[in-house]
């Protein structure tokens, strides 16, 4: 009796007396795309809580979150001037890259966290780059090509660092907004909340939500994936009868 008291006293002392948690939700679990599409504002509000029964969470903190995209592979390549004409000379490929990458902090991310807490959840767009790139995090083609990646997917709205885009409602309840473009790729999302104390990590969770095509655009969207040589038929039957009508309605 006397060693399991002891063992119990042992587990208490082991187990971080403040430890927080966190509890959050996505304003919508779906999002449907349909011919008016022209992009989306998703919120994500959340709370902190003791994992303590009867003990208040206590601050200040701070909070991430990182909504990732359906995961594609993308090759960036270099182009080069040889005698007026512009080839491909270099490139890298970076397998299961994010189609779409958005930060949204509580503050400025070199204030809320260390530098190894970011780089250990690769949560800089950058990191995303040189950790799928194919040569290897260490490269250096990798890290140039990687950057001008990234670079691209931020002036198309598809990568984001938003340092002020989280604003906290109470000592423990925070709320942030993520703004899809219109052209954002079909597929599971996935939004994952960093709580920090004192510039480091003591909780995380994670919520999921869909995009998705419906009615008229998914039919054509699955047509073209399952049945690719009927739907390319239908394509140029439908190109040769809009041209028909054309010609007839303008010969009138």
């Amino acid at each position: 009796m006397r060693r399991l008291l002891l063992a119990l006293m042992l587990l208490g002392l082991a187990t971080p007396a403040g430890a927080e948690k966190l509890a959050s939700t996505v304003s919508s679990s779906t999002v449907q795309i349909t011919s008016s599409f022209d992009g989306a504002v998703l919120s994500l509000f959340g709370t902190i809580d003791s994992n303590t029964p009867g003990l208040a969470p206590t601050g200040p903190y701070n909070v991430i979150v990182v909504i990732t995209g359906p995961l594609q592979d993308r090759v960036a390549r270099l182009k080069t001037n040889n005698w007026g004409i512009w080839t491909n000379t270099d490139q890298v490929t970076f397998k299961q890259f994010p189609s779409f990458y958005d930060v949204l902090a509580s503050g400025k991310l070199d204030n809320i966290a260390t530098p190894d807490v970011l780089e250990a959840q690769n949560v800089l767009p950058i990191q995303q780059a040189t950790s799928t790139a194919t040569l290897g995090e260490g490269s250096t083609k990798a890290a140039e090509f990687g950057t001008e990646l990234v670079r691209l997917m931020t002036q198309e709205g598809h990568f984001a660092v938003r340092e002020d885009a989280i604003r906290f409602l109470s000592n423990t309840a925070y709320v942030a907004q993520v703004t899809l473009p219109s052209d954002v790729a079909n597929g599971p999302f996935i939004a994952h909340t960093y709580l920090l104390k004192d510039k480091q990590l003591v909780a995380d969770r994670s919520e999921g939500f869909t995009v998705r095509k419906t009615g008229f655009e998914n039919f054509v969207f699955v047509a073209s994936k399952q049945q690719p040589l009927l739907y390319g038929l239908v394509c140029v039957a439908l190109a040769l009868g809009t041209g028909w009508l054309a010609g007839v309605a303008f010969r009138r």
